[in-house]
């Protein structure tokens, strides 16, 4: 028996009494026969910025593939918050709250308009798991399309991913490059359109998107200005048609094997800490029992096998140009680190696609069976005094695995900045970074700028941070965020003072502070909180309504 592709639209405009809906399609140029074909949602996050710049332009793509399979393409617009700009102000707190609004916005549009299904393309960080969360909550039809990666920068004969402008903010402030060098660098360090360049959280998000099933495999690692991403977009038209005829939904290809093959790809790639919020955030969408604990002995058992920048050399430009992230799925179902029987948005199986992949020869960018980077994955949960809820540090493998050192302590991050440009941060010293969690900040901004600082600071091997807000996928050296609790609802983290002593021991997954149960109660029965940053508007709602960050960042119903 044939599905009814259109079970959802002819409620909006079939019959005498849709008459008015029709006439107000026909005002833009649909068609009466437009109008008796399946109604898809095209949802187009989008700013005048990199990582989004094209995405109206492969929409176009992606509607001429609707058409030709037999469908009438509706494009809508979202909004997209980009994490590199706001990076380091008041702005990056609106970064991760973007991520439920976006959600919000393609749930409210698909059901006023009664999409029979979804295409949501996606760039800048958290507009992809607000696309595999959106799909997720709707359960429809619908396929998640990732813009694709920016080409790497060019500076005097070499090529930099885009975090590298950061850690050269640092280098200036430690008097290594002249700020000359800085304003040229930074001409070129963004050649084009595309989503940052390394594993960072958008390559992370992208990949996850292929090995959980919501993208076609191959889709996402094409480049943004790569001729063949208009080809893959119409690809992508064609593919949602035949997911509405099959009736494949969402909550079908989200089960809880399909999360950890999720697990499993950050930790073979290094993928960002970001993808633990995220993860846990589409798992309560899709509902789908995920807790934090869950994801350090999938990494633990994953050994790391894809050397990329920040942790490694190559950009996802070299993933795209060593097979693709289909070549990263066949080297996970071959090591036998994911189960190869969960379904895909194709009809076909993980296992069946990952056997599609075309490897290229002598490509040394995603190391051999037998051969990885390191024997364990990226992602680390560590728990203790100072995060009894956990927090999340990634060790791409040359990271020192442990550090004792004295707090340096810090109420915003600004101020941290601050110090550590100043000099004001030495070896050996703990940043503790708070009141920059969920419900503090609110919404756990990313602290790249501080990392990137110390690093380019020379300071790397000998600084930690812990924070309770996030890290960049860009991040690299000893740095924990994810605190849990948070320190506004009273965490451990709240007690930390000045020159405690904080120990970091991610062998043995500890981070804790030198101080008995006693003190630490004893501190936060005298701890006030401080006024909350917003009282009004989307920032302050955000606050009332976030959980903590070993719950995803979610909001509560």
């Amino acid at each position: 028996m044939n599905p009814d592709t259109r079970s959802r639209s002819r409620i909006l405009l079939d019959g005498v009494n849709r008459s008015a809906a029709r006439s107000y399609f026909y005002a833009v140029g649909y068609t009466a026969q437009d109008l008796e074909k399946p109604l898809i949602g095209v949802a187009v996050p989008y700013a005048e910025m990199a990582c989004n710049y094209h995405l109206p332009d492969l929409a176009q793509s992606v509607k001429e593939g609707i058409r030709a399979a037999g469908g009438t393409p509706f494009q809508f617009n979202t909004v997209s918050a980009h994490d590199g700009i706001t990076m380091g102000t008041e702005g990056m707190k609106t970064s991760l709250i973007s991520r439920d609004l976006i959600t919000d916005s393609i749930e409210l549009m698909t059901r006023a308009y009664y999409f029979d299904a979804l295409v949501v393309l996606c760039g800048c960080d958290k507009t992809i798991p607000a696309a595999g969360m959106a799909l997720a909550r709707l359960n429809l039809p619908g396929v998640v399309f990732y813009g694709g990666t920016i080409m790497p920068g060019h500076w005097r004969g070499k090529d930099y991913a885009v975090g590298s402008i950061f850690e050269a903010i640092g280098a200036v402030a430690a008097g290594k490059m002249s700020v000359e060098d800085l304003h040229e660098f930074e001409q070129v360090v963004c050649p084009g359109p595309g989503a940052c360049g390394g594993q960072y959280t958008a390559n992370t998000m992208a990949t996850v998107m292929e090995i959980i099933g919501l993208s076609p495999m191959g889709a996402n690692s094409v480049p943004a200005m790569d001729p063949r991403k208009k080809e893959v977009a119409r690809g992508i038209g064609a593919q949602v048609m035949e997911t509405l005829k099959r009736e494949i939904r969402p909550r079908d290809i989200l089960t809880r094997q399909a999360f950890d093959n999720a697990i499993a790809c950050v930790a073979m790639t290094g993928g960002s800490t970001n993808a633990v919020l995220h993860l846990l955030a589409l798992a309560r969408e899709a509902q789908v029992p995920l807790t934090i604990d869950d994801f350090d002995p999938i990494s633990t058992r994953t050994p790391l096998y894809t050397d990329l920048v920040p942790g490694g050399q190559f950009t996802a430009v070299e993933v795209d140009r060593a097979g693709g992230i289909p070549v990263i799925a066949k080297r996970l179902l071959d090591g036998g680190y994911v189960t190869g029987d969960t379904l895909t948005v194709t009809g076909s199986t993980y296992a069946q696609e990952a056997n599609k992949a075309h490897e290229t020869a002598g490509q040394v960018v995603i190391h051999q069976l037998g051969n990885p980077l390191k024997a364990t994955g990226g992602l680390v949960i560590l728990k203790g005094n100072l995060a009894p809820d956990g927090a999340v540090v990634k060790v791409a493998g040359h990271e020192r695995p442990y550090h004792r050192g004295p707090a340096r302590v810090f109420h915003r991050e600004e101020d941290a900045m601050d110090a550590v440009t100043a000099g004001k941060v030495g070896a050996g010293d703990t940043v503790v970074i708070r009141y920059e969690g969920p419900r503090g900040g609110p919404g756990m901004r990313e602290m790249l700028g501080v990392t990137a600082a110390i690093v380019g600071k020379g300071l790397g091997g000998e600084v930690a941070l812990v924070t309770d807000g996030r890290f960049s996928g860009a991040t690299r050296g000893l740095m924990i965020g994810h605190v849990a609790p948070e320190a506004f609802v009273g965490g451990p983290i709240a007690a930390v003072q000045e020159g405690d002593m904080i120990v970091i021991d991610v062998d043995n997954r500890k981070l804790a502070v030198e101080l008995s149960d006693d003190e630490i109660k004893k501190r936060l029965d005298a701890w006030q909180p401080p006024p909350p940053n917003y009282t009004h508007g989307v920032m302050a709602r955000y606050a009332a309504l976030v959980t903590q960050a070993n719950e995803g960042a979610i909001l509560k119903p």
